[in-house]
């Protein structure tokens, strides 16, 4: 019998550093619609054909660690006209620690950083969230 894949056995790389996460959200492309009508068409209706594409932000969320700043380093790279671009790759991962689906992240640079709520009676790990823009989006299956 065969099942689906897992999603919660994945990687993240980025910039050739490997960084473990415990979410990651947004791998989403989107073909803009270009509707056209010509004057003298017999159709009332228009057309629809694919214009170009777009691509959501990618969230990454991870637990935070002592004397990690690597999410900082980046964050602090971003100035006006001048962005430490990196590429991603995203990897869902089989039984056997192999790539199944790999995501492929083109010029991204983060837009927005969230550290950890802190809450005095709370019981949980403190995560701290990466927000990135990106300029494309592939996808490969092995």
């Amino acid at each position: 019998m065969t099942y689906p894949i897992p999603k919660f056995h994945f990687s993240v790389q980025w910039g050739g550093t490997r960084i473990g996460f415990t979410e990651v959200t947004g791998l989403a492309v989107e073909t803009e619609v270009i509707e056209y009508r010509e004057g003298t068409s017999p159709d009332y209706s228009k057309q629809k054909m694919p214009g170009m594409q777009k691509y959501g932000n990618i969230t990454l969320k991870r637990g935070t660690f002592v004397n990690d700043n690597e999410y900082y380093d980046w964050w602090n790279t971003v100035n006006l006209n001048k962005i430490e671009r990196r590429d991603l790759i995203i990897s869902l991962l089989n039984e056997e620690h192999e790539p199944v689906v790999v995501w492929k992240v083109i010029n991204a640079w983060p837009t927005k950083i969230q550290s950890a709520d802190l809450k005095s009676d709370a019981n949980e790990v403190a995560i701290e969230t990466m927000e990135l823009a990106h300029e494309g989006l592939t996808v490969e299956t092995a």
